[in-house]
């Protein structure tokens, strides 16, 4: 499966692509803004888009919407990510398309696969 993440903190993205490697995630590329974010999904048409909820003056939540809207992720395949605890987003998050959420401190590719595959009702590996 191959990866995109958006976030808008490089160092954040670059210790991120490096720990989800180590785990055996192919991470095709990387975006910090909602315009990078799209043309690396047209582009690179990745399996899983890992989207952090505050892209600077940007909504994360805005780009779930528009990744799918705009058939560049299927429902279910785009995973919120953030500093912020999961109760003090859990309802901004289910009310978007994404497949739920992961906290940035609890990032890993076994976390991501749990979202992934509870929001598309396979079991977990």
């Amino acid at each position: 499966m191959r990866y995109l993440i958006v976030d808008d903190n490089e160092s954040f993205l670059e210790a991120a692509r490096a720990l989800l490697e180590r785990e055996g995630v192919d991470v095709a590329g990387v975006a910090m803004t909602t315009a990078e974010a799209l043309a690396e999904a047209q582009r690179l048409r990745p399996d899983v888009v890992l989207v952090d909820i505050s892209l600077g003056p940007e909504s994360g939540f805005e780009l779930v919407r528009r990744l799918v809207a705009d058939d560049l992720a299927q429902e279910g395949t785009v995973v919120l990510i953030s500093t912020c605890a999961e109760e003090d987003v859990a309802d901004l998050v289910a009310e978007s398309p994404a497949a739920g959420f992961v906290a940035k401190s609890e990032l890993s590719a076994e976390a991501i696969r749990r979202v992934v595959d509870g929001a598309s009702g396979r079991p977990g590996t």
